[in-house]
């Protein structure tokens, strides 16, 4: 199944591991900012566990990597990796460029209309 994440080829799992590839994505990115040494394991299950247990999480944990998203970027700012700014606005930058992408496509963050004036000389 594309998309299908499989941790182990024996024992695969009765639905995919992950919904969406954006969320395979963010668990990379987690696990590869740990291992580089960013934020220690304790520090990044207290940023998740804040956005979990916050008041408008779904009862059924219908939005888990969204609040899994939404601590990732808290520590890569509280760290000084990014800026919520910048965060806000590579945010802003993918969205345009997903709605001047056509249905199907991949979505490239050159498809971002205002990229084009941000990328000229």
């Amino acid at each position: 199944m594309p998309g299908r994440v499989i941790l182990n080829q024996y024992d695969p799992p009765a639905q995919p591991v992950f919904a969406e590839p954006w969320q395979a994505e963010a668990f990379a990115m987690t696990l590869a900012l740990h291992e580089r040494g960013v934020f220690t394991w304790p520090e990044w299950a207290a940023a998740l566990s804040s956005h979990v247990k916050a008041p408008d999480a779904a009862p059924d944990g219908a939005d888990y990597y969204l609040h899994w998203l939404a601590a990732l970027e808290d520590l890569v700012a509280t760290k000084g990796i990014c800026r919520n700014t910048e965060l806000a606005g590579l945010a802003e930058a993918w969205r345009r460029a997903a709605q001047a992408t056509p249905h199907g496509h991949p979505i490239h963050l050159d498809s971002d209309p205002l990229a084009k004036d941000r990328l000229a000389p």
